[in-house]
């Protein structure tokens, strides 16, 4: 062990303060991602006093299914003075905030390497669970507090133009919206069209309607980089997660040719809980190939249709229509690729088009390239926290 590595176990120590009298009002639970969350527990004749107080700059976890989830969910409040939290959740304080500061114990335990000595060390069956005792033996390296702060307002530097490039890309997603519902949807008769719109099929629009397949081998034939393989978990409404992004060799690529990817396709996700969220492929993920869960729509060369179709899928009315004809009879919401290609949208006249394509290449550019630094400043946000193994006083 290095001289500036520490048991977790010296530096923390449990809470147990109980809602008696109720003064806590704020519920909250704890998601897998690390985070507080609001509680959507049904507490419906619960005895509430049961519940445990969490206070500022104090940590909640859980230590059960560690194995299972290859995670251990464990988060630092700091959004609230207090709240209360389940009394399954241990919650534990540093001991002196003077020699580890909670906000770089969070980054500790934000790392990825974290988690797979929790995992290593979880017991107790198939869920493996992490004993207290064992997760107290953790160890990390505690360098000078001024050396932990300087590497806190590091982390937060990047955490925060995360938060604020998201906040930007979000508005631009609205205004998308808001430009999208004003010239084609609101004031439109859809049984008395203006003059040049027309009902189509995207089958007639759309020149390659398709999914993939998954490579032989499955998630164990993956490499580290390679060609991009899209999955469902990467397609969100109007973006794209590079988290979790699968990548495959040449020789799988050329079995999948057939549903190779290009500029300006829609991917849209036909089966799971994520069924009929879609977005445009971003540039820097080609070359790339789709799995069987994700679909291409490639709209006809110079059509002027891209990102009006992509606006018209994302939208409620579209996704309430799709997955109310979905035929699929599976238990999970499923949309096939007969009924995308019969599927029927409004298609405005061609010059209203080309204006709303030009209007909305400048403004998904603007977004995607805060989607490309956030992808760079995630990396660069994880490169930190794997350096935090080798600080030194």
């Amino acid at each position: 062990m290095k001289s500036n590595y520490k048991k977790i176990g010296e530096h923390i120590r449990l809470v147990d303060e109980r809602n008696k009298g109720l003064q806590g009002k704020q519920l909250l639970g704890l998601s897998i991602s690390k985070q507080f969350i609001p509680s959507v527990a049904n507490i419906i004749g619960t005895d509430m006093e049961n519940y445990k107080i969490i206070r500022r700059n104090q940590f909640a976890c859980s230590t059960m299914q560690v194995r299972r989830d290859k995670k251990m969910p464990v988060a630092l409040l700091q959004e609230v003075d207090e709240a209360i939290i389940s009394q399954a959740y241990p919650i534990f304080k540093v001991k002196n905030e003077k020699e580890l500061l909670p906000e770089y114990l969070m980054m500790w335990f934000t790392r990825a390497e974290f988690d797979r000595e929790a995992c290593f060390h979880a017991v107790g069956g198939v869920r493996g669970s992490l004993e207290w005792e064992d997760f107290e033996n953790l160890q990390l390296p505690i360098p000078h507090p001024d050396k932990q702060k300087e590497i806190v307002k590091e982390y937060n530097t990047i955490v925060n133009r995360i938060a604020l490039n998201n906040q930007l890309i979000k508005k631009l997603e609205e205004t998308a919206q808001a430009i999208y519902r004003e010239w084609f949807v609101e004031g439109i008769d859809l049984e008395n069209l203006p003059e040049g719109w027309r009902k189509d099929k995207i089958k007639n629009i759309c020149q390659k309607i398709g999914s993939g397949s998954t490579p032989t081998g499955g998630k164990e034939s993956y490499f580290d980089s390679g060609i991009s393989l899209i999955r469902s978990t990467n397609v969100f409404d109007y973006n794209f997660s590079f988290e979790d992004l699968a990548f495959i060799n040449d020789e799988q690529a050329n079995k999948l040719k057939n549903v190779e990817v290009v500029e300006n396709d829609i991917l849209f996700n036909i089966t799971g809980v994520s069924v009929a969220r879609c977005c445009m492929v971003p540039k820097n993920v080609l070359p790339a190939r789709v799995n069987q869960h994700v679909m291409i729509i490639r709209p006809h060369k110079d059509s002027n249709v891209s990102f009006y179709l992509l606006l018209n899928l994302c939208s409620t009315d579209s996704k309430n229509a799709l997955l109310g004809i979905s035929q699929s009879g599976s238990t999970r919401e499923a949309i096939t690729k007969s009924e995308i290609e019969k599927f029927e949208i409004i298609i405005p006249k061609s010059d209203l088009l080309e204006k709303f394509e030009i209007l909305m290449q400048k403004l998904f550019l603007e977004k995607d390239l805060k989607s490309f630094e956030n992808q760079k400043l995630s990396e660069l946000k994880d490169l930190l926290l794997s350096k935090l193994a080798t600080n030194e006083n």
